[in-house]
């Protein structure tokens, strides 16, 4: 279990949205008297509704509806003031806007990570380059170089022969990481490649649902996208940019980034004689949107989908991202105003809230730990937050009692990234207190001087995506190798490596649900499983990993040096948790 240093249990929080809402009859309240009208997420300690909407009243503003189930309000009021009024309340302990929460990319475009390297920062946990700009907890990999579909010398109708004839995916010769955890034709494929009744929700950006190697799995009754695109954000500058459907509501077979849907195919791309195949190659793919097209993540859509999550009987969810606007969400920081505070305590107890009322309801929580290159245990400076709107950051410092959300909440299995070798990437995260376990994310460097983007994780990219990326030409031709193209009679698809902690995230997911499809009992939606259970499972099958030795390793990348401290022993350390998670010891443990 992640460490909790959190100190806001059964405290009351208000949240602020930067969207609008549709607002019926108001309970009371002169809001519309003074001031900017903005809307609020207020939460309330146990029985201290009424003291809360009285609070809101007393503000100046007025109470539009409740969510009783994580303990909120939804109200509207004028302002900084009034959210300052707010916190005077015994009902209410913090107020946070509700910005992103988080975002995805490669490792080169990390937008999440903050880092004071020259290394550029993904805010998700995966991306398409070594270690890129995406506020999710993915991508992490150098720039793509130039190159053909397929390995030189080989064609693509070569591959396919070759693997066909090992009984694999075309592009299964690609997929080193699903051969370091067992996830193969002759290992887990073999014997438990997962179940339709086991439903894994994927909290991201999209899943493209059409994608040819997702579209078998994927399950768009259930479904759900709890985001509208926006345009632009608060300072009118460019943000989601032009809707692309009517009421900017993308459908929920849609993904205008991209880094949900590869989180999605890593977990369950079916084995279908084209392209690759995920970890539980038979599992049933769910999307639960809670990112903007732009990878940001707002609080309401996150709580959303987890409050969803627990009701619709999802079995777990895959979380790359982390909560905005702050990397480091900090309860009391000398560094920031009343109302930063107040905010920050609103992400850590809204998300809780949410993560408890699904973790309640069965759902097992697994997180990227981010790609910041960071002890999480002794955090010095955050320098990407507040990072919305545009040209909000600044630097600050931060300590341990700082929260990077969902990451280090509690219940939450986070995990870092490993390289081809096996070590630990050089932008992941790590922590003795944080990193529960480890999983292939990718690294292009991974000991070498030169950048190679098939150390990368390969797996689904929306063919749209690609094109708006100028990636594929005119005749959907790849531009470079970062992208593959693989095509069955007049069906093609395309993938793409990515890497970051976003892409270890849901190897461990996947085999989450292989575990949940062995041992799940009948229950709401398919099966049922303790998530205490699976997480036992999980922690015991997974492959024990040693720190270095020295324990201090030091990352050499383009030019500089990054040296990291491995505690811990080789049941528990910093680098890789309890161990590599193990698909084929999944696939054949007992209980």
């Amino acid at each position: 279990m992640n460490r909790w240093s959190g100190r806001l249990t059964g405290a009351a929080t208000v949240v602020a949205l930067t969207g609008t809402l549709t607002v019926g009859s108001l309970t009371g309240g002169t809001a519309a008297a003074t001031g900017q009208l903005r809307d609020y997420l207020v939460f309330y300690t146990d029985g201290a509704q009424d003291q809360a909407i009285a609070a809101i009243r007393a503000g100046g503003g007025a109470a539009v509806s409740t969510e009783p189930k994580l303990g909120y309000i939804v109200a509207r009021g004028p302002g900084a003031r009034f959210v300052e009024d707010l916190a005077g309340s015994d009902a209410v302990a913090g107020v946070s806007s509700d910005r992103r929460i988080g975002s995805a990319t490669a490792v080169s475009s990390d937008r999440r990570t903050g880092s004071t390297t020259a290394v550029p920062s993904d805010r998700r946990t995966g991306s398409t380059t070594a270690v890129s700009s995406g506020r999710r907890t993915g991508p992490a990999t150098a720039a793509p170089r130039t190159g053909s579909e397929v390995p030189a010398g080989r064609s693509a109708s070569d591959i396919r022969e070759v693997v066909l004839a090992d009984d694999e995916e075309p592009l299964a010769g690609r997929q080193w990481d699903m051969k370091m955890i067992g996830a193969t034709a002759d290992g887990s494929y073999a014997t438990a490649p997962g179940s339709k009744k086991v439903l894994v929700g994927v909290i991201d950006t999209g899943v493209d649902g059409r994608h040819p190697d997702i579209a078998p799995n994927f399950d768009r009754a259930l479904s759900r996208n709890f985001v509208t695109d926006r345009p632009k954000d608060s300072k009118g500058q460019t943000f989601d940019g032009p809707c692309e459907f009517k009421g900017c509501k993308d459908p929920v077979d849609w993904d205008d980034d991209g880094h949900g849907t590869h989180v999605a195919s890593t977990i369950g791309s079916p084995i279908n004689d084209l392209g690759v195949a995920g970890v539980a190659p038979q599992v049933s793919l769910v999307n639960l949107r809670a990112g903007q097209d732009a990878g940001i993540f707002f609080l309401k859509p996150s709580l959303d989908a987890l409050t969803y999550a627990g009701d619709a009987g999802i079995n777990v969810v895959n979380m790359s991202y982390y909560v905005d606007p702050w990397l480091f969400n900090c309860a009391a920081n000398p560094a920031d105003s009343k109302a930063e505070q107040l905010e920050q305590r609103g992400v850590i107890t809204g998300m809780q809230r949410a993560l408890d009322y699904a973790r309640r309801h069965g759902v097992t929580l697994i997180s990227a730990l981010g790609n910041e290159l960071t002890d999480l245990g002794r955090p010095k400076t955050d320098t990407t937050s507040p990072d919305y709107p545009a040209d909000s950051t600044r630097v600050r410092k931060v300590d341990n009692s700082c929260l990077n959300v969902p990451a280090e909440s509690k219940g939450v299995i986070s995990v870092s990234a490993l390289g081809t070798s096996g070590r630990k990437a050089y932008y992941s995260d790590y922590g003795l207190e944080q990193t529960d376990l480890s999983a292939p994310g990718g690294d292009e460097y991974d000991g070498t001087k030169d950048p190679d983007v098939t150390r990368t994780i390969l797996a689904a990219a929306p063919e749209h995506v690609l094109r708006a990326q100028g990636l594929i030409d005119r005749d959907g031709r790849p531009k470079n190798s970062s992208v593959l193209r693989d095509c069955r009679g007049d069906t093609c698809a395309y993938y793409q490596y990515l890497a970051g902690t976003s892409m270890a995230a849901p190897h461990a997911t996947g085999v989450a649900a292989i575990l949940l499809s062995r041992f799940g009992k009948p229950g709401k939606g398919g099966v049922t499983m303790a998530p205490a259970d699976v997480q036992r499972l999980l922690y015991a099958t997974a492959t024990k990993k040693p720190c270095p030795s020295p324990r201090r390793y030091v990352y050499r990348i383009e030019g500089q040096k990054f040296p990291q401290v491995c505690e811990g022993s080789k049941s528990r350390n910093g680098f890789y948790g309890r161990g590599m998670v193990n698909a084929e010891k999944a696939a054949t443990v007992t209980r």
